[in-house]
């Protein structure tokens, strides 16, 4: 048994998830027991920080060094809070927080070699950023520290994303049941489980669905004038009434019809796409209920969409994770589009909807300090399975 905690920060940018578990077993044997899960907030102004530089912001060096160190000290504090009462953690995995995301060139693939060239060609690798130095968060609190988890993938031509399903296939599988593990944070992304039958972990797909609470979050700090930072249980979308023909026309745009591998982030689905789906709705006059309701159906029917076009069968049931499993106005839009499959939340099968994505990086850290690979091509696009995350000693 491994005692390790496991440090989350979406791009939603709402805080530090911290997740204190105990671990055994080697590959898909594991067995997770949650000691104890928590929520450090950022402090309001270095979230600011974070969301400017994530919104295209210039900073200077000096900044952006600043900021590294501002984040990793936040990330080693959650650590050390989620720790208090509890015996000592030996290992800790840290996604950091990602501040800039470009998956790899299209046109070309990582495949495609011409005479000469390397494999994968780096002219069309892909690049993720996160910051909060596990070096940092290792020597402030003691434990060794994996961090950095993205980069290994991507240099083996993957997305570096979404780097869950191979915990998700570990941890929620099901021997005769084909589900979808989607999780709603800033983006949503997918994993894809077969039955637990014959070459399952070959059929494994997953991939970032698109906008999650993303523009539904900026949408409400728009229209409270930062008063408030998200529509608590979709109440205020409830109460409105969706424009399904701008859904229509929003979905139009090319990144729902990109086939997998593919994954996105705030550079695409940010502010700049906000206020381009604010001047769309003048036509059609909505009011500020209208537009979140029509928000939380474009979230709702781009996963739906995603489903239908991309998985080799519609799922037999659907677990939720992350903050907009807590929706629900937009659990029960899932609900109605995906009928009869049900949608449920991970909660219900035993692994916290609130913490998966935490537990998954502590779990992803485990694994490194095994030698356990933790992508999974078929979902990133990687050519082959690799070690995720550097190991920073204290």
């Amino acid at each position: 048994m491994t005692r390790v905690i496991g440090l989350m920060s979406g791009t939603s940018v709402d805080g530090i998830d911290a997740a204190l578990v105990d671990i055994s077993g080697t590959d898909f044997d594991l067995k997770v027991e949650l000691i104890a899960g928590a929520t450090y907030p950022y402090s309001k102004e270095l979230r600011e920080r974070i969301l400017a530089v994530c919104s295209g912001k210039a900073i200077s060096i000096q900044e952006f060094a600043e900021l590294d160190d501002a984040i990793a000290q936040a990330f080693a504090q959650a650590a050390q809070k989620i720790q208090i009462g509890n015996e000592t953690a030996s290992l800790i995995g840290s996604h950091g927080q990602t501040v800039y995301h470009r998956p790899p060139s299209r046109g070309q693939g990582t495949g495609d070699r011409g005479q000469g060239e390397t494999f994968p060609n780096p002219r069309f690798l892909g690049y993720s950023l996160q910051l909060g130095r596990g070096a940092v968060i290792a020597n402030i609190t003691g434990i060794t520290t994996v961090s950095n988890f993205r980069v290994a993938d991507i240099a083996a031509g993957g997305h570096g994303a979404p780097l869950v399903p191979r915990v998700d296939a570990a941890l929620l599988s099901h021997p005769q049941e084909a589900r979808c593990i989607q999780n709603i944070g800033g983006i949503g992304n997918v994993t894809y489980i077969p039955a637990r039958q014959d070459n399952w972990l070959e059929k494994i797909r997953g991939w970032d669905t698109g906008p999650g609470n993303s523009l539904l979050d900026l949408a409400v700090q728009y229209l409270t004038n930062n008063a408030k930072t998200y529509d608590e249980n979709g109440a205020w979308a409830a109460s409105g009434t969706p424009c399904h023909a701008l859904v229509e026309q929003w979905l139009e745009q090319d990144y729902f019809h990109l086939p997998p591998p593919k994954s996105t982030g705030r550079e695409l689905f940010g502010v700049s796409y906000l206020q381009q789906c604010i001047k769309d709705t003048e036509t059609y006059q909505l009011s500020p209920a209208d537009l979140l309701a029509t928000l939380t159906e474009l979230t709702a029917v781009s996963i739906v969409h995603s489903y239908r076009t991309f998985l080799p069968q519609m799922p037999q049931g659907v677990l939720l994770c992350g903050g907009g499993s807590r929706n629900l106005y937009l659990k029960h839009r899932l609900q109605e589009l995906l009928a009869p499959a049900p949608v449920l939340t991970t909660d219900e099968a035993g692994l916290s909807a609130d913490f998966k994505e935490a537990i998954a990086f502590a779990v992803l850290a485990y694994w490194r300090k095994l030698g356990t690979p933790g992508n999974l091509p078929s979902v990133t696009g990687a050519h082959q399975e690799v070690l995720l995350g550097e190991v920073h000693e204290p």
